[in-house]
């Protein structure tokens, strides 16, 4: 019921009969209240808008109430609610008889760790979450006041989709939302925590962010109901296995991360914040680190196996380099032939791209094509330097990779990589071979630092696979095929394998000894921290999609 009707009713126009527990809500404004009174009440109801059997549901379920889990995010006493009154219009199927306030979202902004930011939670507890027309304009709302104050956005989704009440007009203002949500990307990090069941074009909305983070208790995601999915409806997966946590994150590769409980994703959020700018004409804030520059990585030697094909955890490598050992990694369930996560260097964020050897001998694919490509864009619009760790033998092979489009989804790594005018780093620690290595940050497409290990490899191929094409004929008459290979491979090694013969073309800047791999990159990194890149005004390019 609207407050504007009720003081319409008192000046003069006769009040019509009210339902028991509109009346009984009412009751104090009729019985001559106060204005301040009367606002002291909305504000409390505004507060405790979910009934007794929703919260009752809400807590069985582990789950935190919006203003709960706005208290989560943000510091003590910073949180500026706005649209707390907004109430839905929708009178069909009885639903005029409930207009709770905020029509089942909580929206506003505050500060985490002294950074303003903007955020809204749907509620649950009231219409289950479920996006009306009011819902989704007040989220819309409060984005486009984020992308105007160039602050990042931060949503906490629990909600079964759209209102089916509400009809086309609850479809018609999730649109807008979903053009504000699109205006802002690129422009303010945006981030999904997914607490709850999302589905619909609310689902849509939320894969719209930089980063989704899943509670693995509750978080679930799907495109359509999943009461309406054939292998639900007949027992054959649980909802859980269609959508929660874990498949998103290993199997969709949507979720960056996942996280034990609703405080878990709720951190995990305000961890990768730390690293990321306000907007997109900002820097990331660079911190003082207690951990020295020219460090020496004595580790790193006994990392790197002396085989060339023995596989190591490109992790440790990693660890070893950056400031105290820290590394925020994303995606890690999900084309785990790639790595990708921040770090700081100097003190300053760095994103961290790395071929695993330790998994499909580090070659990429098509997952980790999509993966990389994805998170250096996400880097080079919040001008975060990229380092590159390269230790890569080609592109998969086989049919599943062609057929599934190896070509233009490698192509899209390439195309991120070139298009990226932040600073990039490259770092080869062992195989570069063909194709693979153009496509992992090389000189020729404006790579500002590029060096490697001497156990370093750049090659069109592996040595192995050159001489048997090279000198198939010679290998053939040879009478001892197996000593003739090797001599063979030896010389090509020579010749062609060794970082030094790219070093003489000048595509690497240097050939270093491992444990000077952390001084060498603060010193190549610190000059950069000015660079600007002209680029040739355009609407937008083309990527392979």
């Amino acid at each position: 019921m609207s407050p504007d009707w009720l003081l319409g009713s008192l000046s003069g126009y006769s009040i019509p009969p009210l339902p028991g527990r509109t009346a009984k809500r009412f009751g104090w404004l009729m019985a001559g209240a106060s204005h301040s009174e009367d606002l002291d009440a909305m504000r409390l109801e505004a507060f405790n808008a979910g009934d007794r059997v929703s919260m009752e549901e809400l807590r069985k379920a582990g789950k935190q109430t919006a203003r709960e889990r706005i208290s989560m995010l943000l510091d003590a006493d910073s949180f500026v609610e706005v649209d707390t009154f907004v109430q839905h219009r929708s009178v069909d199927f009885n639903m005029h008889l409930h207009r709770p306030y905020g029509d089942g979202v909580v929206a506003g902004h505050g500060m985490i760790d002294g950074r303003r930011v903007v955020c809204f939670a749907q509620d649950f507890a009231v219409f289950s979450g479920t996006m009306g027309e009011m819902h989704a304009r007040k989220i819309a709302k409060i984005a486009a006041f984020a992308e105007k104050a160039q602050l990042p956005l931060i949503g906490i989704w629990d909600g079964d989709g759209q209102r089916v009440e509400d009809g086309v007009p609850a479809l018609g203002a999730t649109g807008e939302l979903l053009d504000i949500l699109v205006a802002c990307s690129g422009r303010i990090p945006i981030f999904s925590v997914i607490l709850g069941t999302v589905a619909g074009v609310s689902a849509l909305a939320a894969g719209l962010s930089d980063f989704v983070i899943l509670s693995d208790d509750n978080g679930q995601m799907f495109m359509r109901s999943p009461y309406f999915i054939p292998e639900i409806a007949s027992g054959e997966l649980d909802q859980q296995s269609l959508g929660g946590a874990e498949a998103h994150a290993s199997r969709s590769g949507l979720a960056c991360l996942v996280a034990e409980d609703e405080e878990d994703a709720i951190l995990s959020a305000i961890e990768i914040l730390a690293y990321l700018p306000d907007h997109t004409l900002a820097e990331p804030v660079r911190i003082r680190s207690e951990d020295p520059a020219d460090r020496s990585c004595d580790k790193l030697t006994e990392i790197l196996p002396e085989d060339s094909n023995r596989p190591y955890d490109m992790r440790h490598v990693i660890a070893e380099i950056v400031d105290e050992g820290r590394f925020l990694e994303l995606f890690g369930t999900y084309a785990e032939n790639i790595v990708i996560g921040f770090a700081r260097l100097d003190g300053q964020t760095v994103g961290i791209i790395g071929n695993q050897p330790k998994v499909l001998a580090g070659c990429l694919d098509i997952d980790a094509s999509v993966k990389a490509a994805r998170f250096i864009r996400t880097c080079d619009v919040f001008n975060i330097p990229v380092l590159t760790l390269v230790d890569v033998p080609g592109f998969l092979p086989g049919t599943v990779q062609e057929w599934g489009g190896i070509i233009r989804h490698g192509a899209k790594l390439l195309y991120a990589y070139a298009e990226a005018t932040v600073p990039k780093l490259t770092l080869v620690t062992r195989k570069a071979y063909g194709g693979a290595y153009l496509a992992m940050s090389c000189k020729h497409l404006r790579s500002d630092y590029n060096i490697a290990w001497p156990s370093g490899e750049l090659a069109v191929m592996g040595a192995e696979s050159a001489v048997n094409i090279i000198h198939r004929r010679e290998l053939a008459e040879a009478e001892d095929t197996a000593s003739t290979h090797s001599e063979l491979v030896a010389e090509y090694r020579r010749k062609f394998g060794d970082p030094y013969v790219a070093a003489r073309h000048g595509w690497l800047d240097d050939v270093i000894e491992p444990a000077q791999t952390r001084k060498k990159l603060i010193q190549a990194l610190r000059p950069l921290r000015s660079k600007r890149e002209w680029v040739p005004p355009k609407k937008h390019g083309n990527i392979p999609l």
